[in-house]
């Protein structure tokens, strides 16, 4: 299908899945260029209802009904073969996409593609970039994977030819992609549910790369080895950064007593200018620097970077600090990695604070699984370790993993560490142990910020 078909705004389009953070963002696309929208998803959200308010017709369970007079649909990677509405489409012939295909026709409308990929920091890093590129009034398109203030949401419609997305790897769907610049984190081994292993991994991210035209660029985080090597590949300009390594280097690294740095930044032996980041941790500044090196690939002037980057307080459900009672800081994270989950942490030890109690609900029984020993070794900046357990997304139990075999890893491993199977009993022993001084963090890709909420709302 070429991209000519989106050219017809009378077109409907039926997304399966619709509730999802970037399946919302593309339907509220279609919708504010005037297309019919309808969408189906297993239950009512604030994403859900948004579109609604916007036009779509929002179904919610899935059924053949929901298919009605659809010119195309579009489908998550959530869902399977025995769809009854995918099932339904096939059986109309109806054109059908998967989202990242879907959305690949969408970047190929655009000049200026951004893509963000890497295991971690994609939705930070595509939050820092998209405040430079609005505070150098670039007027981009913007696709997020989480809410930011400054747009109000997960998307943006803009009416340049600069489109900013991130690009997840999960079953090689930025394979599909269009990307001008590419952006490249780091590295490592994740969702091995679809992978074999880390080199099957990195050779999915080489592919990625050879996608880049020759006059674009690839940006690449140059303290990563396994990212670094895949610039070997590339056939267009690079731009490493890092701390220790690359082309654009943070010198003088200064943290202030909220754990959030200021520091100098370099093109190799000449200084550029000074940054104040408003968000705590190492590994935003390393997210920092891959803004920083792709807006300069893009020409944006320094006062953008600096004041983009300044204004940038978080994207929600990344280190947001969600209330304080009591003396006690209710912080919340997504972190679901280990690699994640240690960066967390340490930007917590560096936030004042007496003791940390750290809640963290694992994320699918595949993740939990394969990375059991990276997790086990991950939570030694926690005081206390609550575990919930596993949040099952996608998957089904298949009783070969369970949060309390986790638990006595982790146990085993000198961490106090305590299991308990819902969230109205976590809140419960929370409310009696935490005292004034106290960080409440809650940890993880589920539903476990509600661990925090509760907590706010028993004790205020």
């Amino acid at each position: 299908m070429s991209f000519d078909f989106l050219k017809d705004t009378q077109k409907k389009i039926h997304f399966i899945g619709i509730g999802g953070v970037s399946m919302s963002g593309l339907a509220e696309i279609l919708l504010y260029n005037g297309y019919k929208v309808s969408g189906s998803d297993r239950s009512n959200s604030i994403l859900t209802t948004n579109l609604e308010k916007k036009g779509a017709e929002i179904y919610i369970g899935h059924s053949t009904n929901n298919i009605k007079d659809v010119d195309l649909v579009v489908y998550t990677a959530a869902i399977s073969e025995d769809n009854p509405e995918l099932i339904k489409a096939k059986e109309l012939n109806i054109p059908i996409l998967d989202r990242a295909e879907f959305l690949g026709h969408i970047m190929n409308g655009h000049k200026y593609n951004l893509a963000i990929s890497g295991t971690h920091g994609k939705t930070t890093t595509t939050s820092m970039i998209s405040h430079i590129t609005l505070n150098a009034d670039l007027d981009p398109t913007i696709l997020v994977g989480g809410n930011l203030d400054i747009i109000n949401g997960n998307v943006r419609v803009g009416s340049s030819e600069y489109f900013i997305t991130e690009a997840c790897e999960y079953k090689a769907s930025f394979l599909k992609f269009y990307p001008t610049v590419g952006i490249i984190l780091n590295i490592e081994a994740d969702h091995l549910d679809f992978y074999k292993d880390i080199n099957d991994i990195q050779n999915t991210f080489i592919k990625f790369a050879k996608l880049i035209p020759k006059d674009g660029s690839l940006v690449v985080n140059a303290d990563d080895p396994r990212a670094l090597d895949v610039c070997k590949e590339a056939d267009c300009n690079i731009v490493t950064f890092g701390i220790k390594n690359g082309d654009i280097r943070a010198k003088n690294i200064v943290f202030n007593t909220k754990g959030c740095p200021t520091f100098d930044v370099y093109n190799k032996d000449e200084k550029l200018f000074t940054v104040i980041l408003n968000v705590p941790g190492e590994h935003n500044i390393l997210n920092s620097l891959a803004s920083i090196s792709t807006a300069l690939v893009l020409n944006v002037d320094k006062d953008s970077i600096i004041n983009g980057l300044s204004s940038f307080l978080g994207t929600h459900r990344r280190f947001e600090i969600k209330g304080k009672t009591n003396g006690i800081t209710v912080i919340d994270d997504y972190a679901h990695h280990p690699t994640e989950i240690k960066a967390t942490l340490n930007a917590a030890k560096n936030f004042p604070h007496k003791r940390i109690f750290c809640v963290f609900q694992p994320h699918t029984y595949s993740r939990t699984i394969s990375l059991f020993d990276d997790f086990s070794n991950a939570f030694f900046n926690a005081d206390t370790l609550i575990l919930a357990d596993i949040y099952a997304a996608r998957e089904k139990d298949t009783g070969i993993v369970s949060s309390n075999s986790l638990g006595n890893k982790i146990r085993g491993n000198g961490v106090d560490c305590k299991n308990f199977h819902n969230f109205d009993d976590i809140t419960t022993y929370l409310k009696e142990e935490l005292k004034d001084g106290d960080i409440l963090l809650t940890v993880g890709a589920g539903d476990v910020y509600k661990v925090g909420e509760m907590f706010l709302e028993k004790t205020i």
